[in-house]
C-alpha cells in the first residue's frame, strides 16, 4: 500500500512537471499515463522530494512519441490492406499511388502546380474537395502546403492521377487545421495534375 500511494505522489509530480513544460492534447495524455505511472513507480524508492530530470521526461516522451507514430504506420497499413491499393513508401513515410499515368511534363521545384483534390480522413470522411472549393495551387517547394503534398507532387507528371496517403507528421501534425482536419490526422489526397505553369 505504502509503495502504491508513493508510485501515485511520484506520478503526479511528473504530469505537473510534463503540464509545466509540454502541451498535449487529452488523448495524447492518456497514452502518456501508463509510461508515466510505470517510470513513477519505477522512481518511488528515491523518496518523495525528487523531481524526475528533463533527460528522463524527454525520454518518457520520446518512447510515447515512438508508440503513437507506430500506431498510426499500422492503422495506415490496414486501411491500404483493406482497400487493396497497391501503394509505395517514400522515404518520409508517405504512400502514394498513380492510378492513371498522364503524358505531361513532370513537376520540378518552382513549378506552378494546378490540380483538382479530394481530401479525406482515414476515417473515409471527405472533408475538403475542389468540387467545392475550386482547383488549389501552388509553387512547389517554396511551402504553405503540407509537406506530403510537396513530395507527392514531385512524383507526377500533368495528367497523373494519384492518391497519397500523409501520416500526420506529413499533413497537419498535432494541432490539426483548426478548421476540419483533427489533431494528429492521416489524411487522404486523390489528387490529379492538370497543370504546371
Amino acid at each position: 500500500m505504502i509503495n502504491f500511494v508513493s508510485c501515485t505522489f511520484t506520478f503526479m509530480r511528473y504530469q505537473k512537471m510534463i503540464a509545466k513544460y509540454y502541451f498535449f492534447p487529452s488523448i495524447t495524455l492518456l497514452i502518456l499515463s501508463g509510461l508515466i505511472f510505470m517510470m513513477s513507480c519505477k522512481g518511488s524508492d528515491r523518496g518523495n522530494q525528487e523531481q524526475p530530470t528533463r533527460q528522463e521526461l524527454r525520454e518518457t516522451l520520446l518512447g510515447a512519441n515512438v508508440m503513437l507514430i507506430d500506431a498510426e504506420d499500422q492503422e495506415i497499413k490496414d486501411f491500404i490492406d483493406r482497400h487493396g491499393w497497391d501503394m509505395q513508401e517514400t522515404g518520409s513515410g508517405l504512400r502514394y499511388m498513380i492510378y492513371r499515368e498522364g503524358q505531361g511534363e513532370r513537376a520540378e521545384k518552382d513549378h506552378i502546380a494546378v490540380f483538382h483534390y479530394s481530401i479525406s480522413l482515414i476515417t473515409g470522411d471527405l472533408i475538403y474537395s475542389s468540387k467545392e472549393d475550386g482547383l488549389k495551387h501552388f509553387r512547389v517547394g517554396q511551402g504553405g502546403v503540407e509537406s506530403g503534398l510537396e513530395e507527392g507532387i514531385l512524383l507526377l507528371r500533368v495528367g497523373d492521377r494519384a492518391r497519397f496517403i500523409m501520416p500526420s507528421h506529413l499533413a497537419h501534425g498535432l494541432p490539426g487545421d483548426g478548421v476540419k482536419i483533427p489533431q494528429r490526422a492521416t489524411i487522404i489526397y486523390d489528387i490529379e495534375l492538370v497543370d504546371l505553369q
